[in-house]
């Protein structure tokens, strides 16, 4: 039980951080109603997270030539406004890739502007794992 327990909160995680409308919190607040680790919990979410951010910013860093495709997610003013501004506020914005409003495409924006993939899993990884502790946290009343 644990195990596909522990595979559940990976995958929910993982999806979570890709562009797909996905949400992980339920499942990381229903493992830790089970008898899972909260520090596995947390340990595994941050780091489903963090690799489903790195599938974005791999589809921003091959995928941008395909910009002109009917099919590319974003239109060029939209990408034209998140380039402009990733350049005026800086990669430390990646800290803020959790946000569930505008994360996952600054993780995009961050492979167009071909931030350098460890400082991409670094800032996004500690940005998410901070916040998958508050959750966690918080689920369980440590607050």
């Amino acid at each position: 039980m644990t195990l596909l327990t522990y595979w559940l909160i990976f995958i929910s995680a993982f999806g979570a951080a890709t562009l797909l409308p996905f949400y992980s919190e339920f499942a990381v607040a229903a493992a830790l109603q089970t008898e899972a680790s909260p520090l596995w919990i947390w340990a595994i979410a941050s780091l489903g997270n963090t690799l489903g951010a790195v599938v974005n910013w791999l589809l921003g860093r091959y995928l941008i030539h395909f910009q002109d495709r009917r099919w590319f997610p974003f239109k060029p003013n939209q990408l034209g406004r998140g380039q402009a501004w990733f350049n005026r506020y800086g990669v430390w914005t990646l800290l803020l890739a959790w946000l569930p409003i505008g994360g996952d495409v600054l993780t995009f924006i961050a492979g167009v502007m071909r931030v350098p993939l460890w400082l991409f899993v670094l800032l996004v990884g500690l940005g998410k794992s901070l916040r998958y502790a508050v959750v966690i946290l918080t689920v369980l009343q440590v607050f």
